[in-house]
């Protein structure tokens, strides 16, 4: 369970559109990461991938069923740890970061206990990670797994008790597929 600090912190970084308090609500999220023109880029490539405008010049490419069943390629596709990570996509990552870095990223929280699993790709290779923080685990005191990525990437903190996260907008919708919506909605 997460201590104290770390639940407060959760709270304020994932809100409904409603205000809704996140304590008794689910969040879940399994996306490619990255700036918004390297995205745009090679998700030309990928039949299912859809480009999602963030904050701070960033999008995100949600990791749909679609998506995943076009990407894989019949491996098991679990070395790095990740739960919604198709097969041989960690190769498609690092072609893709020839472009540009980009990030893959995964968060599922049920009544405010949950995991983080996030890694980096650049200049063709895995750069960081993969990174996790599990059940009953706290945050590094550098950030959540998805914040390091992130700072990685370029983004920067806009208030004082926000984390890059909140900055670019990813407590935005609360489910993957619930990307789609909202980019629709724009």
């Amino acid at each position: 369970m997460l201590g104290r600090d770390q639940m407060s912190v959760f709270r304020n970084l994932v809100r409904s559109p409603a205000g809704e308090d996140l304590d008794r609500m689910s969040y879940e999220l399994q996306a490619v990461i990255g700036p918004e023109e390297v995205l745009r880029a090679v998700a030309a490539e990928q039949p299912g991938a859809v480009v999602v405008p963030l904050r701070q010049g960033f999008a995100l490419i949600p990791m749909t069923d679609e998506l995943f069943d076009a990407a894989t390629d019949g491996s098991r596709g679990d070395g790095l740890r990740f739960w919604k990570l198709p097969g041989g996509f960690e190769q498609v990552l690092a072609d893709w970061s020839t472009a540009g870095p980009l990030g893959y990223v995964e968060a599922g929280y049920t009544g405010g206990v949950g995991t983080q699993r996030a890694a980096l790709w650049s200049g063709g290779e895995l750069a960081i990670g993969p990174m996790f923080v599990d059940v009953n685990e706290p945050f590094p005191a550098i950030g959540s797994p998805i914040s390091q990525v992130l700072a990685h990437l370029g983004a920067t903190r806009r208030r004082r008790d926000a984390d890059e996260f909140v900055s670019v907008g990813l407590d935005r919708c609360r489910e993957t597929d619930a990307w789609l919506e909202f980019d629709s909605q724009r």
